[in-house]
């Protein structure tokens, strides 16, 4: 067994989630082979249940932006949050969205997943999917930390998703499970990790 730790544990451990890009478009060279990283992720009874947006105009970005925005905002005042967070959260996001020379959707279909006669199974049927999904964003990751460019996966889709596939006009079964943010980074972050020994049992 080598000392040195492999290309791949380099790489794992040199991704960063950056938020800040420079204003550059994203060579298509470049989205080819992140998108065909994407398709070789494992998924559930290989049925590939992943979907992919690609959102580069700026329209898009900021009629996007502005809808999520509005919800972040509704939601937020439901919570009694000071309206001086609020503003800040939501003009974060906005930023975050539309600063981003490149934006990539990730949905998940559960067209050709099994279907059930219980409800118990069915659920677990989408966990797999949306598990496969995920796993398609992580290669999208490792693929965009590999070609220089940075990148961020954002959540906010999941907790908005009827209004991302009513902005984007997407097909019925497309459900939005997270966005990528991608572009050249403008900005480098340190972070560190618990040792994996702090999260595991042993039986």
């Amino acid at each position: 067994m080598t000392t040195n730790p492999p290309q791949l544990l380099n790489l794992m451990r040199a991704r960063r989630s950056l938020r800040r890009y420079e204003d550059e478009a994203v060579p298509d060279a470049c989205i080819e082979r992140i998108m065909e990283a994407a398709i070789w992720a494992p998924s559930a009874h290989n049925r590939q249940p992943w979907r992919f947006v690609m959102i580069s105009a700026a329209a898009s970005k900021d009629r996007l932006a502005r809808e999520m925005g509005a919800r972040l905002r509704a939601d937020l005042s439901r919570d009694a949050v000071a309206a001086a967070v609020i503003d800040a959260d939501v003009a974060r996001s906005y930023a975050r969205i539309t600063g981003a020379p490149l934006l990539i959707l990730l949905c998940m279909s559960l067209r050709d997943m099994d279907v059930y006669c219980d409800e118990r199974r069915n659920s677990h049927e989408r966990t797999m999917a949306a598990q496969s999904t995920a796993m398609a964003g992580q290669n999208m990751l490792l693929m965009a930390e590999s070609l220089g460019l940075g990148a961020c996966w954002v959540c906010a889709p999941l907790f908005c998703q009827e209004l991302v596939a009513q902005v984007l006009n997407l097909p019925e079964d497309w459900m939005p499970q997270g966005m990528i943010t991608l572009g050249y980074p403008a900005q480098s972050r340190e972070r560190d990790r618990e040792s994996w020994r702090t999260r595991a049992l042993w039986r």
